[in-house]
């Protein structure tokens, strides 16, 4: 218990408070933003404007090519900060130039796709253009953490969602849909504009920096690659549901029912946030590296405990706050509480360790094998058992993947030390 509470202190001490409580702060805002958007706009416009950017944000990895994901890594074994500022330039000045290129191919696919929905394409384009301040507020919160300032980067994630509560609450009042999209690509695009100041960084490359070459641009790609695969994971459930039940009324009742399990997915995040540069630079310290493994799978391990406890005894309760309707479905919501303990103590820790040695293409891996795996089980599942058989390959693909990862980690890291 003692290692545990020096973790959390030690946690703590990186200001993983801040990171936590705009985490949640964040989420409250990004809730309230969706909710004045549906207020604001009318429905039959906000939900192409919706089908829209759904589209965007499914692409929003390949924005820079994944480079952000190769500035965090590389960038965090760079023992100077003069050198962390020099590829942090050269980052957002390719990653922009690529950017741009995405850009300008989404624009002219979407007005050669037959989209079912009218004005598609040209919400399309015009959602496009959010690529830009997406990376270079990506970028800049990553260089926070590369600094260590995790204040700062909790600050820029908060004012980031301040901004796009204010900006649809008033552009979308005065604007409707075209406002509500204006205001999508203003909020990130603000934070940017005023914490790129406080990077301290001169805007001159004087050489390309030693770290870049064939393999840093390829782990920027199988970044972008394994965020778009664990996308399809987190939604071939329902899209299946949709498609095998035929019926509308399920989808609505899955998506219910795992929003909470879904939801706790951001425990893991706020500690990899926090951690990730700090154990990315002492990842050849084998015994600092093991010693962390065991305090947080530990920690994860006493939060899982209790978080089916609870929900154990509470399941019906808890369902009961979206609609009576839903309390049948509580063996379905249990299953997938008791998958998510597997992102929790396993895959949300060691698919960042993969990342920090280098290893990420491994991550896409394993979710592409689970999601071929997902696929089929629930072509057998769903038919014979409804949601409940979505669950179950769900909770399965989140130990399978959890565990897999683990395993990978432990075998590649030793080879990753001998190197």
């Amino acid at each position: 218990m003692t290692n545990i509470i020096n973790y959390i202190k030690d946690f703590l001490g990186r200001s993983g408070s801040y990171v936590f409580s705009a985490s949640i702060i964040s989420r409250l805002l990004s809730f309230l933003a969706s909710w004045l958007a549906l207020q604001l706009v009318p429905n039959k416009e906000l939900g192409v404007v919706l089908f829209a950017y759904n589209i965007i944000a499914f692409l929003t990895p390949f924005g820079g090519l994944g480079l952000p994901q190769s500035l965090i890594r590389y960038g965090a074994l760079l023992p100077l900060e003069k050198e962390k500022d020099n590829l942090f330039v050269y980052v957002l000045k390719k990653g922009l130039l690529v950017t741009f290129y995405i850009i300008v191919i989404i624009i002219i696919s979407g007005y050669f796709i037959p989209f079912k929905f009218e004005n598609t394409g040209y919400y399309l384009s015009l959602l496009s253009f959010i690529l830009i301040p997406l990376f270079v507020f990506d970028i800049i919160k990553i260089q926070f953490r590369l600094k260590h300032d995790n204040k700062s980067f909790s600050k820029a994630d908060i004012v980031y969602n301040v901004s796009l509560t204010v900006g649809v609450f008033l552009l979308s009042y005065f604007f409707q849909e075209k406002g509500y999209i204006l205001a999508l690509i203003l909020a990130p695009a603000v934070p940017s504009i005023l914490f790129l100041k406080k990077l301290n960084i001169r805007y001159t490359v004087q050489k390309k920096p030693n770290v870049v070459n064939f393999t840093f641009w390829k782990y920027g790609f199988y970044s972008s690659i394994t965020s778009i695969v664990t996308s399809l994971l987190l939604i071939i459930d329902i899209l299946l549901i949709g498609h095998l039940m035929e019926d509308a009324e399920m989808v609505t009742v899955y998506k219910y029912v795992s929003i909470i399990p879904l939801s706790l997915l951001f425990l893991p995040q706020v500690f990899m946030a926090t951690d990730f540069v700090s154990f990315t630079e002492k990842i050849k310290e084998k015994k600092y590296i093991f010693n962390y493994i065991k305090n947080y799978m530990s920690l994860f391990f006493i939060i899982s405990l209790l978080i089916c406890l609870f929900f154990g005894f509470f399941s019906k309760e808890t369902l009961a706050l979206f609609s009576d309707e839903f309390v049948k479905y509580s063996e379905s919501f249990l299953i997938l509480i008791l998958g998510i303990t597997g992102i929790l103590v396993f895959r949300g820790l060691f698919g960042n360790l993969l990342s920090s040695i280098g290893k990420i293409e491994v991550n896409s891996y394993i979710i592409g094998v689970a999601l071929v795996i997902n696929v089929i089980s629930n072509y057998y599942l769903i038919p014979l058992y409804g949601i409940k058989g979505a669950a179950i390959t769900s909770a399965f693909l989140m130990w399978f993947t959890g565990i897999f990862s683990c395993l990978s980690f432990l075998y590649l890291y030793k080879r990753f030390l001998k190197e």
